[in-house]
């Protein structure tokens, strides 16, 4: 990678780091290039990814079905259309052992991405504490402080084991962060006063999923309990594979065009994108 770059990957990584030390804020899920760049124009000032987004529009199931190499065709795509710093969704980090999920981590810090979420979980089991917490200081050995934000997702609140979910959970973000995490995500907490003591106990800033969990909480509601970053996973895929079904469903069964009604028309695309 030549200096201009690393200088460009460097300025989106600083960028990133002083959003999660601000007062909190709200960071959108793409899943294409496309989604990236509409996100980027109504003014986010980074971008994640999210797996479950890159799946569906694939045409397969979230989880892992459609490959490592498809999803970094897909983030090297999100990377190169924006100017924004991107952060991806490596899931459980594409293999068993710790060196390979230092190899994934190596392998987006190269495509420019500027950070990355690392699961603690794989086939909807926790993995032991001491094994994810090597997988989690692979990932920070392959891309270093201060130019990547490792942000360690522990899904203590969406797997079953014996146990507390809350103090589990202090466990597991102690150990992530003396691994090296920078920030620690817990999807799944449906209380509010639980995300409010997990505010006041772990050290890091906490992320949190906006939309995920029933009742909804939502952005503004999470930043207002201490919430430093708030994603929304395949909440915005969801909303657009849910409008085409919708819209096709009417074509197919009345033959109206009635889910024209409010959309950008070509002309307003083609300027979005640069024509």
């Amino acid at each position: 990678m030549d200096v201009m770059q690393d200088d460009g990957r460097s300025a989106r990584a600083d960028v990133l780091i002083a959003l999660h030390r601000g007062p909190g804020f709200t960071i959108p899920n793409a899943w294409d290039a496309g989604s990236a760049r509409i996100l980027e124009r109504i003014g986010f000032p980074a971008i994640a990814t999210t797996s479950a987004g890159i799946a569906w529009s694939s045409g397969m199931p979230d989880g892992g079905a459609l490959g490592p190499d498809a999803v970094f065709e897909r983030l090297a795509d999100i990377v190169a259309s924006v100017s924004v710093p991107v952060t991806a969704d490596l899931e459980a980090g594409y293999g068993n052992r710790p060196e390979d999920v230092g190899y994934t981590v190596a392998r987006a810090f190269e495509l420019g991405v500027v950070g990355a979420n690392i699961e603690d979980a794989a086939g909807g089991d926790l993995l032991d504490a001491s094994e994810a917490t090597e997988r989690i200081a692979a990932a920070r050995d392959a891309a270093p402080a201060g130019a990547f934000v490792l942000n360690a997702r522990t899904d203590t609140y969406f797997s079953s084991f014996t146990g507390d979910p809350f103090t589990e959970t202090l466990d597991r973000a102690s150990r992530y962060l003396d691994a090296g995490a920078d920030c620690i995500f817990v999807p799944g907490v449906r209380d509010a006063d639980v995300i409010a003591r997990l505010v006041r106990e772990i050290p890091a800033p906490l992320n949190m999923v906006a939309g995920l969990t029933t009742p909804v909480i939502d952005a503004s509601t999470l930043v207002s309990l201490g919430v430093k970053r708030v994603s929304v996973g395949g909440s915005l895929a969801r909303v657009a594979l849910s409008a085409v079904e919708a819209a096709g469903r009417e074509l197919y069964e009345s033959g109206t065009l009635g889910f024209l009604d409010g959309v950008a028309s070509y002309a307003d695309l083609q300027q979005r994108f640069g024509a």
